[in-house]
């Protein structure tokens, strides 16, 4: 799979809502998993219905990810959009982490994740948040 790079929107709750919205504006399939649908119910807690990832790509060729703020992060307006580069070539995506977050700031350490990928957050030197995902191959 080649990499892309897609925004990456971020709500304040409504995440569901604003992702079925582009779906009926662009057309195409929508992915959702919640917070429960990785860490379980119970410890997602209250978060547990809240979108931890969705992806909407389209028969155009548009692709847009979204989630809710994580539990215990605010949401600020015009800060809420970052960058996903992803993709299964981890050399590549790790050259890109490198020169990304080499002079900016670590927001989560590049490494796997508890869905099975490698990610990592980090802000760029101007300001830019990006997420890096290593699709990891199935075997």
């Amino acid at each position: 799979m080649p990499s892309r790079l897609n925004p990456y929107l971020s709500f304040d709750g409504n995440a569901r809502e604003a992702m079925e919205f582009y779906r009926e504006v662009f057309g195409g399939t929508l992915e959702v998993n919640t917070f429960g649908d990785f860490g379980g119910k119970e410890a997602a807690g209250a978060a547990a219905d809240k979108i931890m990832h969705s992806m909407l790509e389209t028969t155009g060729g548009f692709t847009l990810m979204g989630s809710d703020n994580p539990p215990g992060t605010a949401y600020t307006p015009g800060n809420s959009i970052s960058v996903s580069v992803s993709g299964d070539d981890a050399e590549e995506l790790r050259g890109y982490w490198e020169k990304l977050s080499g002079t900016g700031t670590v927001v989560v350490p590049l490494e796997k994740q508890m869905w099975g990928d490698v990610f990592g957050m980090c802000t760029d030197r101007f300001g830019i948040t990006w997420l890096v995902d290593i699709v990891q191959q199935q075997g």
